[in-house]
C-alpha cells in the first residue's frame, strides 16, 4: 500500500512538472512582452477549464461501458479451492479445487445494451466538443470585453482630468464674478459622475482580468490584451446553413442511448438467451469417506461443458426496470426535443437583437465623429476666433466641455462595439459556427504578441 501511495504521488508530481515546463515558455513571454494574444488566452482557457475535464471524465466512463458490454462474451474464470470436516451422508462431494467458467454466447437484449452504449459514447465525445467551444465561446467574450474596457478606462481617465480641468476653470470664473457658483457646482458634479464611472470601469476591468485568470490559470496581472490579435467576427445570416451543433447532437445520441437501453430491458422480458459453461471439480475423501455411501468409488477429477439456454417466464422486478427505462428515454427525448426548441428560439432572439445593436453601434461610431469634428471646430475658434463681432467669442470651458463630451461618445462607442460583438459571438454558436471562429484565431498572428501555444 505505501509503494502504491508511491507511485501514485510520483505520476502526479512528473504531471505537474509537465505542466508547468509546457506553460513556462508562455510566462517569459508574457513577461518580456507584457500582453497575451486571444490564441494564447482560449487554448489555455480549453486546457485548464474544470469543465472541460469532467468532460473528458465523462468520455472515459463511457468506453470502459461499451468495453463492459463487450466483456460479456469472454469467459468468466473463478477457482474456489479449500478443504473440510464432514459427518454423515451430506448430498455432495466435498471438491478440493473448482474451477468454472460462463459466458454470454447470444443475447438480443445485449445487443441493444451494446448498441445503447456505443451512442452513449458518441454523446460523451459530442459533448467533449460542445465543452470546449462553451469554453472557447466564454474565454473570446471576457477576453474581447477587457480589450474594450480597457480602451474605455483610457478615455474615462483622459475623461476625469479634463473634467478637473473644467472645476478648476470654473472656479476661477466664479471666484472672479464672471459666473455664478452654480456653474461651479455643476462641474463637480460632473467631475464626481465621471469619477464614479472610473471607478465602475476600474472595478470591471479586475473582474474580467480575475475571470481570465480562473480560465487560463495565469496570474491576473498578466491579463493585457492585444487588439490586433482579435480577428473580425464572420457576419453570419439566421439563413445561413447551420453548422455542427454539438450539444444538440449530443442530447440526441443521449436520447437515442437511453431508448436502446430501454429496447433492450423490454426484449429481456421475454426474449430467450443462450450461455456457456464449463466446470472441473477434484474430489477428496480427506475429512470424509463419501465412497461408503456409492456402489463404485466417484472419480477425483471431474468436468463437464456445455451450453445453457434461458427462457424468460415471469419476473416481475424486470417489469418494474422496463417501466423505468421506458420513462428515462421518454424524459431524454423530451429534453432533446426542448432544447432544439430553446437553441432555435435563441437564435430569432439574437438575430433581433443583432439588428438593434448594428444600429446603436453605427449611431454611437457617428456620434463620436461628430463629437471629435465639433473639437476642431472648437480649437479653430479658439485660434481664429469665430468671425463674428457679436457673437461671443468660444472660452476654454467650451473646450473642455467638447473635450469631454468626445471622450464620452468614444466610451459609449466601445460599449456598444462589444455588444454588437458579443451577440456576433453568440450567434456563431447557436447556429453552429465556432470552428470558423477557432481557425481565426489561430490564423491571427499578432506582431509582439507571444506566440500561440503548440496544440
Amino acid at each position: 500500500m505505501r509503494r502504491e501511495g508511491t507511485l501514485k504521488a510520483s505520476r502526479t508530481i512528473l504531471m505537474s512538472v509537465m505542466m508547468a515546463v509546457s506553460v513556462l515558455p508562455l510566462l517569459n513571454s508574457v513577461r518580456s512582452e507584457g500582453q497575451l494574444s486571444l490564441s494564447t488566452v482560449v487554448t489555455l482557457a480549453q486546457r485548464n477549464s474544470k469543465t472541460v475535464r469532467l468532460a473528458e471524465v465523462d468520455v472515459r466512463k463511457a468506453e470502459a461501458l461499451l468495453a463492459e458490454t463487450h466483456d460479456v462474451y469472454f469467459p468468466v474464470f473463478n477457482m474456489n479451492a479449500g478443504i473440510g470436516y464432514s459427518v454423515g451422508f451430506t448430498g455432495g462431494v466435498p471438491p478440493v479445487i473448482t474451477v468454472d467458467a460462463h459466458s454470454h454466447i447470444f443475447s438480443l437484449p445485449q445487443i441493444q445494451y451494446d448498441r445503447a452504449a456505443k451512442a452513449g459514447l458518441s454523446a460523451a465525445k459530442l459533448n467533449l466538443k460542445s465543452v470546449r467551444e462553451q469554453v472557447a465561446l466564454d474565454a473570446s467574450t471576457a477576453y474581447i470585453e477587457l480589450d474594450a474596457v480597457t480602451r474605455e478606462l483610457a478615455a474615462a481617465n483622459q475623461q476625469a482630468e479634463l473634467a478637473q480641468r473644467l472645476v478648476e476653470i470654473e472656479q476661477q470664473r466664479s471666484e472672479a464674478g464672471i459666473d455664478s457658483l452654480s456653474n461651479y457646482l455643476d462641474a463637480r458634479l460632473n467631475a464626481a459622475k465621471i469619477k464614479y464611472n472610473l471607478i465602475h470601469l476600474e472595478s470591471r476591468r479586475n473582474g474580467l482580468a480575475m475571470r481570465l485568470a480562473t480560465l487560463t490559470g495565469l496570474p491576473a496581472s498578466t491579463m493585457q490584451t492585444s487588439t490586433s490579435s482579435i480577428p473580425e467576427i464572420p457576419r453570419v445570416s439566421i439563413n445561413a446553413p447551420r453548422g455542427r451543433l454539438y450539444a444538440l447532437e449530443s442530447n440526441h445520441q443521449q436520447a437515442n442511448s437511453k431508448r436502446l437501453t430501454a429496447k433492450g430491458a423490454t426484449m429481456s422480458l421475454y426474449s430467450p438467451s443462450v450461455d456457456f459453461s464449463l466446470e472441473y471439480l477434484r474430489h477428496t475423501n480427506v475429512g470424509n469417506d463419501f465412497n461408503i455411501y456409492y456402489a463404485a468409488p466417484l472419480p477425483t477429477n471431474n468436468f463437464d461443458v456445455g451450453f445453457t439456454i434461458q427462457i424468460p417466464f415471469i419476473d416481475l422486478t424486470k417489469r418494474g426496470k422496463v417501466r423505468e427505462a421506458t420513462a428515462d428515454s421518454l424524459r431524454a427525448k423530451v429534453e432533446s426535443e426542448q432544447a432544439d426548441q430553446q437553441n432555435d428560439l435563441t437564435i430569432a432572439t439574437i438575430s433581433d437583437n443583432l439588428r438593434e445593436l448594428d444600429v446603436l453601434a453605427e449611431i454611437a461610431d457617428l456620434k463620436k465623429q461628430i463629437a471629435s469634428e465639433q473639437i476642431k471646430t472648437v480649437e479653430a475658434e479658439l485660434n481664429l476666433g469665430n468671425g463674428s463681432s457679436t457673437t461671443p467669442q468660444t472660452s476654454p470651458r467650451t473646450e473642455q466641455l467638447a473635450r469631454i463630451d468626445e471622450r464620452d461618445k468614444f466610451i459609449e462607442s466601445e460599449e456598444a462595439g462589444f455588444e454588437l460583438s458579443k451577440a456576433r459571438l453568440n450567434l456563431l454558436e447557436a447556429l453552429g459556427h465556432m470552428d470558423e471562429w477557432l481557425h481565426l484565431i489561430d490564423s491571427t498572428t499578432p506582431p509582439n504578441v507571444p506566440n500561440q501555444l503548440t496544440h
